[in-house]
């Protein structure tokens, strides 16, 4: 009994990460693509992520620092033609990362190898705002 238990939960764990992963990767809706799947990485100095942008050029790909969120938007937009009859290749994706409040421009690293951007994240120690001072 305890073996049928355990399969129909890991069923049921399975179908929901399933479905969760299916909702999370790259979907073409009204001819642009959602999702963006990533991987993290909690490193000694910061974070690590890895971003799939398969096809997209470094030309197409913004990242922007603000409030505590790194977002990265991705837009590709194809060559106009009068004799489309479907088009679905023009991308535009954008997803936010938290990296925390204590990350400046200058501690994010970027770069595009084979349809990944790989971004390097160092994370300052956090500067107390408020401290006690000694009386002499």
């Amino acid at each position: 009994m305890k073996n049928f238990l355990t399969r129909n939960n890991n069923d049921v764990f399975s179908l929901f990460d399933d479905a969760f992963n299916s909702f999370l990767s790259p979907v073409i809706f009204n001819g642009e693509m959602v999702g963006m799947k990533a991987d993290m990485v909690k490193t000694e100095t910061g974070y690590n992520l890895m971003v799939d942008l398969p096809s997209f050029k470094k030309e197409d790909i913004k990242l922007k620092l603000e409030d505590g969120y790194l977002t990265i938007t991705a837009t590709k937009n194809q060559e106009e033609k009068e004799d489309y009859i479907l088009r679905e290749r023009n991308y535009n994706v954008s997803r936010s990362f938290y990296v925390g409040e204590n990350v400046a421009q200058e501690d994010i690293k970027a770069k595009l190898n084979n349809g990944t951007l790989e971004v390097e994240i160092n994370v300052k120690e956090k500067e107390e705002k408020s401290k006690f001072i000694e009386i002499d």
